[in-house]
């Protein structure tokens, strides 16, 4: 198994129209949900782009500015509930053969608690390009007689309000840190978020704990060493503003965790941010694995070196980064005897189910075989499915609810071919399938989407291209992708290249 690739995480729009030459405007995209007590429940926006990926011209003053336009448009069944178009100025420079800055914008719109598709375009206004959509699911929900904790937003930097403006929040102004990527020379994790109506819940007087914390987003075990809590005052709204030093945090998929404990110590509201972090110059704890007993445990059963050792690559599409690690150091390098394996493999599991470890690897094991029998293929060049992405999706997040199978995808203009079923079939691009699910429970997360494409049209060798899901390949241009192979047929209409019906299977699945 390899070393788990460390994703940008946030949305990450490139905003292109092909033609002669392609222009890009690359920026990221993140969000936060609030609630004021007087003027109710609002959206954040946080928008950074790519200083380099935009044209500048030169201004009166001899300087050079590049000039983006940004629609975002909020609906709710197909009705525009709230909206705004309007230019995003860069700062002015002197010269534009090297530019290394991001220019940032923030924005708020007022919106009731319900389900919302934002509709998000970005312009370059020197460039004659007009830009795709990207779409994005966006739940709102504060109820009133219930506590709640609003979203969490990470903060690059803060001073005190001097003069309200719309970075300011709680006498503070929040510069915000758009997406949730630490990299190894980011070693401060600062957020804010606030929690709502423990007055009308615990009463006036009422006192509560608020604990955040990070926890591995694999497995949800929280990490001892990044915990803090502090007593609170029952209040109409609760800030939390803080920060973690990260800089021992290894590479990894994490969750960042705010809740509101009573005084039973039950949990009455929280919420959770994913981020990621890479700082490889952290070396792997290996701890866990020490001194674990597996006597009397359901690995003992496993006495072949060779069966562990599949049964451990089995593991991989649910492992952590550090258990990926683990394997690569101690188990792919033969570095590990069969009793190490053991412990390993009875802590994985211990880690997942304390109270029936065996019955988790079990159920785990049946959906492997079946992903092995579903996407294993010649295609795949051998690859067992549990080894494809499609198998991996499947092993990590379960079988989607609706899948779009589409060999080939119809041309703006009509043209089919035969799908070998008789009817007709659809022409203009590499066969796609785009799996739908309505919730993924454990990330707290609606409407998820992953698109395989068939890039090489090789047998049933399909590729995860784009998903919306965090830690997944995010990329806007994924359609784009689809119709690689048709983009220098002369024979083929322009019309016919970047046509197809693959926008409204993804906006729209079934």
């Amino acid at each position: 198994m390899k070393n788990i690739t460390i994703l940008t995480l946030s949305l990450i729009l490139s905003f292109s129209v092909f033609g002669q030459t392609p222009k890009f405007v690359k920026a990221q995209f993140f969000y936060s949900k609030f609630y004021t007590p007087t003027d109710g429940s609002y959206v954040e926006t946080y928008l950074s782009v790519f200083g380099n990926s935009v044209e500048y011209v030169k201004l009166p003053n001899g300087k050079f500015q590049g000039k983006v336009g940004v629609s975002l448009v909020f609906s709710k069944d197909s009705a525009v509930v709230n909206f705004d178009k309007y230019e995003l100025l860069s700062p002015e420079i002197d010269d534009t053969s090297s530019i290394t800055f991001n220019f940032l914008d923030q924005q708020r719109f007022v919106l009731p608690n319900g389900e919302y598709n934002l509709e998000i375009k970005i312009s370059d206004l020197n460039s004659k390009y007009v830009p795709d959509a990207s779409n994005q699911t966006i739940v709102i929900n504060f109820p009133e007689d219930k506590v709640s904790v609003s979203g969490i937003q990470l903060v690059e930097s803060y001073t005190e309000t001097t003069e309200p403006n719309v970075l300011s929040k709680s006498g503070y102004d929040l510069v915000p840190y758009v997406t949730p990527f630490l990299p190894d020379n980011v070693n401060l994790l600062t957020f804010y978020s606030e929690i709502y109506n423990t007055d009308k819940v615990l009463g006036a007087d009422g006192k509560f704990l608020v604990n955040y914390y990070l926890e591995s987003y694999e497995t949800g075990k929280k990490l001892n060493k990044f915990t803090s809590f502090k007593r609170a005052d029952a209040k109409p709204v609760n800030i939390i503003f803080a920060n973690f030093n990260v800089s021992e945090l290894p590479s990894g998929n994490y969750r960042l965790v705010v809740e509101a404990r009573n005084r039973n110590n039950e949990v009455i509201a929280s919420n959770r941010l994913f981020f990621q972090r890479s700082n490889p110059d952290v070396p792997v704890d290996y701890s866990d694995y020490d001194g674990v007993s597996v006597e009397h445990s359901f690995v003992t059963k496993i006495t072949s070196y060779d069966t562990l050792r599949l049964y451990i690559d089995y593991l991989g599409p649910i492992s952590t980064s550090m258990e990926l690690n683990f394997v690569n150091y101690q188990i792919d390098k033969g570095n590990a005897d069969l009793e190490t394996m053991q412990r390993y493999f009875f802590n994985f599991w211990m880690d997942r189910d304390e109270l029936n470890p065996e019955y988790a690897w079990k159920k785990y094991l049946s959906s492997v075989e079946l992903v092995n029998e579903q996407f294993g293929a010649p295609g795949n060049k051998g690859k067992k499915g549990y080894q494809t992405d499609m198998g991996r999706v499947f092993l990590k997040y379960g079988p989607p609810n609706t899948i779009a199978d589409r060999p080939f995808d119809a041309s703006t203009s009509g043209m089919a071919i035969s799908d070998g079923g008789g009817g007709p079939g659809d022409a203009g691009t590499v066969p796609y399938q785009i799996w739908h699910y309505y919730t993924l429970e454990k990330l707290n997360l609606r409407n998820s989407k992953f698109v395989f494409a068939n890039i090489n049209l090789a047998l049933f060798d399909y590729k995860l291209i784009h998903s919306n899901v965090p830690g997944e390949i995010n990329n806007a241009n994924w359609q784009s992708e689809l119709h690689w192979r048709f983009q220098n047929d002369a024979t083929m209409p322009e019309q016919d290249k970047y046509g197809g019906q693959s926008g409204d299977y993804y906006n729209n699945p079934r």
